[in-house]
């Protein structure tokens, strides 16, 4: 493959990341048209999943014949709710379909290759590419397994988590980034006693994000939640809250139910079998990209299981000293050794990616 179209993908792939947790069940998909060297349409899987991005980039009123097709997953080819997208290349007679990544759907796996060369069509599977965490999630749906989970959590330059002079640990950049990768994913998990201390909206306050603030379970076995949260009164247009409990207080259950939440009863939340229980639910309930934001205590209880696959870690320039505080022991996060620095710039503060599974 030329530099060109390495290049080519890259692009494909970076356009698949601007929806990414925003799909449902179906996969980001990036989608390049290429005529004549020039890309002449490009398109991005819509919000929820539908239409794909094949379809958008293929339905604009151009002359697709002989063109390359740019693609960050192989093509779907079969019949769901949408028609599959093999149909529309063949009726564009496109001439070459590049793309990086085989779908992990039993379904469709690899069988775009034979529909696409049975009609002649040059089918190129472009395997040197080390971005495949983009699809991490999605293919984590056909396994028997937890939904895919990340972390974030900030802390001080001298590892505490809570500041007991100032709401804030990390700057106002770390926060930002923060909002932006909290849009990456289509649900949040965190405590009552993260929701009662912070009082967080876990909103994306970036202009043109807002609408992709991810939905909310709170973990409550006792049902704890304090009264009139901001996240109870400064509602989010189509957002579900959701409390996780194994309470039978009806008039609790009442009260959170007036205020908009969504009630999910287990009889025990107590074992590590109990939790997956409930992470298993949220997987069939389409929550497959999860972004773990609590405090130390639940953190450390998906990290000790295994839960995590990767924690994003905002480390201020600043120690707290004697405003530095940690309710639970930060002593797994100080043990991770393959921290990988992400280069952005957060004026001061720094951003670290600790993967957790391969």
């Amino acid at each position: 493959m030329s530099q060109n179209q390495s290049n080519l993908i890259k692009l494909a792939i970076e356009k698949a990341k601007q929806n990414l947790g925003s799909t449902g069940e179906n996969p980001s998909v990036g989608c390049l048209v290429v005529k004549n060297n020039s890309v002449i349409s490009s398109a991005i899987t819509s919000k929820n999943g539908r239409p794909h991005a094949e379809f958008l980039a293929l339905s604009k009123n151009k002359n697709f014949y002989n063109a390359q097709l740019y693609v960050s997953l192989e093509p779907c080819s079969h019949y769901g709710k949408t028609p599959p997208c093999t149909n529309i290349i063949l009726k564009k007679k496109i001439k070459k379909v590049i793309f990086p990544f085989v779908d992990n759907n039993p379904i469709t796996r690899r069988k775009a290759f034979h529909i696409l060369k049975k009609k002649r069509i040059k089918v190129i599977h472009s395997k040197k590419n080390n971005q495949y965490e983009i699809y991490k999630s999605y293919f984590n749906q056909f396994l028997n397994n937890i939904p895919y989970i990340d972390a974030k959590i900030a802390i001080s330059k001298d590892l505490f988590t809570i500041n007991k002079k100032n709401r804030w640990i990390t700057n106002i950049y770390s926060r930002k980034r923060g909002h932006l990768l909290r849009s990456k994913y289509n649900c949040i998990i965190t405590s009552y006693k993260t929701i009662n201390k912070d009082n967080p909206m876990f909103d994306c306050r970036i202009e043109g994000l807002e609408n992709k603030s991810p939905h909310v379970v709170i973990f409550d076995r006792h049902l704890n939640l304090s009264k009139n949260l901001k996240i109870m009164i400064n509602k989010i247009p189509r957002r579900k809250l959701y409390i996780v409990t194994s309470s039978n207080d009806k008039n609790k259950i009442k009260y959170f139910k007036r205020k908009g939440f969504i009630i999910l009863f287990f009889k025990s939340l107590k074992t590590v079998e109990d939790y997956k229980k409930v992470l298993m639910y949220l997987k069939n309930k389409s929550y497959h990209r999860i972004l773990l934001e609590s405090g130390l205590g639940l953190l450390n209880y998906f990290l000790k299981n295994n839960f995590i696959n990767s924690l994003y870690l905002f480390k201020s320039n600043t120690k707290l000293n004697s405003y530095g505080k940690n309710n639970y022991s930060n002593n797994l996060i100080k043990c991770y050794n393959r921290r990988k620095k992400i280069k952005v710039n957060l004026f001061g503060d720094e951003l670290f990616k600790l993967t957790l599974k391969k």
